[in-house]
């Protein structure tokens, strides 16, 4: 009889929700059972939420601002070099994708240099060397001349 009655209950409880789903409560009782879902989430998150005020609207936003890429550099160093040329989105995260990896290249062979010098710093020296060692060529030469003259631009400034 445990089984049965086990079983009343649990009917009861659908044909108890299913009426008030079906009048005028059926937004209200729709939208709690979402927020009894976003509960467990929101305790992962009201940590940032508390933070900004707003829970999961902030968090969102927090977690665009995060993802860091080089487009708009991209971009506006394209319109330098052809004004009338625009790139596609594949192609932009392309580009993103090879400035990460030379600046990981880069910064690698610097923190190297550093290390091998016993120097607790990274600067434009170590930078300079280790694009004439990742870079091939000609390559090379117009990458220390162009950051030779922004870091002479900066300075000056």
């Amino acid at each position: 009889m445990a089984p049965q009655a086990e079983k009343k209950l649990v009917a009861k409880k659908p044909a108890e929700e299913e009426p008030t789903t079906e009048k005028a409560e059926k937004a209200p009782t729709a939208k709690k059972p979402k927020a009894e879902k976003r509960l467990p989430a929101g305790k992962k998150g009201r940590k940032k939420g508390k933070k900004s005020g707003e829970g999961s609207v902030k968090g969102s936003e927090k977690g665009k601002k995060s993802v860091e890429t080089y487009k708009i550099y991209i971009f506006k160093v394209l319109k330098q070099v052809h004004p009338d040329i625009g790139i596609s989105s594949k192609a932009m995260s392309i580009m993103n994708s090879f400035i990460n990896d030379i600046f990981e290249k880069l910064a690698g062979e610097a923190a190297k240099l550093a290390r091998y010098n016993k120097k607790p710093t990274i600067t434009s020296r170590e930078i300079q060397t280790s694009v004439r060692l990742v870079l091939p060529g000609e390559l090379a030469k117009h990458a220390v001349s162009e950051g030779t003259k922004a870091v002479t631009k900066f300075t000056s400034s």
